[in-house]
């Protein structure tokens, strides 16, 4: 398995998996626009909907992430996709949420395990518009720290265009 840190700086994994709300194969658009992609480990558990709905008002309510309308959200969890749309449903999730039944995602992302082996890990990886891994955030308890993260490589994201910006040739 790869470790998730490796990934930094190169070409994200191709992913496609069956998504809410009917199983239908979703496949991540990759190199299109920049992506904020996390596994949580079990959907309707207070950490992990403490996080999906995070991200949810994220879109919404953060300053920086509506400044990114282009930012795609997408989560992923072990769960099969009819729990996946229940919990969609129940916290009115507007982001796709992908089926990772037989852990293909994680092992191909180097997504670990949490509380000592027990529990699928939690992390977070933002992939830039170009389809480069830009970065990972693993903190399995503090789940507001994922959306710092995402915001935080927003923000870079709009440092650097606007150094482009600033210099014509």
């Amino acid at each position: 398995m790869v470790k998730n840190s490796e990934l930094i700086g190169k070409q994200a994994p191709p992913l496609e998996l069956p998504s809410i709300p009917n199983g239908d194969l979703y496949k991540l658009p990759i190199g299109e626009k920049p992506i904020a992609l996390f596994f949580f480990p079990a959907a309707n558990t207070p950490g992990c909907t403490k996080e999906a709905c995070s991200f949810r008002d994220a879109q919404t309510q953060n300053i920086v992430f509506k400044r990114s309308p282009n930012l795609l959200v997408v989560g992923i969890s072990g769960d099969a996709t009819t729990k996946q749309s229940l919990f969609a449903d129940q916290y009115n999730l507007p982001y796709p949420i992908l089926s990772d039944v037989d852990n293909s995602a994680r092992k191909l992302y180097g997504v670990g395990k949490a509380f000592l082996g027990l529990t699928p890990g939690r992390e977070t990886f933002f992939i830039d518009e170009k389809g480069i891994v830009k970065g990972v955030c693993d903190k399995a308890l503090d789940v507001n720290a994922h959306i710092k993260f995402v915001e935080q490589q927003l923000l870079e994201i709009e440092k650097s265009q606007a150094s482009q910006a600033g210099h014509t040739d």
